[in-house]
């Protein structure tokens, strides 16, 4: 719901808008948009709506430059977790090939153990 309206300034001039942000960040949006017109402009030049683009489309550009690191470096952290996923799966794999696997031949298991017994003299089986 939008609230009362706010005054913000920037390029020299006042302007009154009526949005449903917080007053704070309405006010420190203004100040990021009359800084970076600051920095177009001339000392000493009128502001012009011609400059007032130039602010937007450089604001505009950082936006775009930023969100595209981000998906990058989102990119970057899928392709590791999924590189670090299959390394796990692996090695999961691996232990579990390694208890399943039959006993060597040069090993008895506990059940082919050969076992001698003594029936004393004269007692052969």
């Amino acid at each position: 719901m939008p609230k009362g309206p706010v005054e913000l300034r920037v390029g020299g001039q006042t302007y009154r808008v009526v949005a449903t942000a917080d007053e704070a960040d309405l006010h420190r949006l203004a100040d990021v948009v009359d800084a970076r017109l600051r920095q177009l402009t001339a000392p000493g030049r009128q502001v012009s709506p011609q400059s007032l683009l130039l602010a937007a489309l450089s604001l505009a550009n950082d936006l775009e430059d930023e969100r595209n690191r981000r998906l990058r470096s989102e990119q970057r952290a899928r392709e590791m977790l999924s590189s670090l996923v299959s390394r796990i799966d692996a090695a999961l794999e691996a232990d579990s090939a390694e208890l399943a696997a039959p006993p060597a031949a040069s090993e008895p298991s506990p059940d082919e153990a050969e076992v001698e017994f003594d029936f004393g003299p004269g007692l052969d089986p």
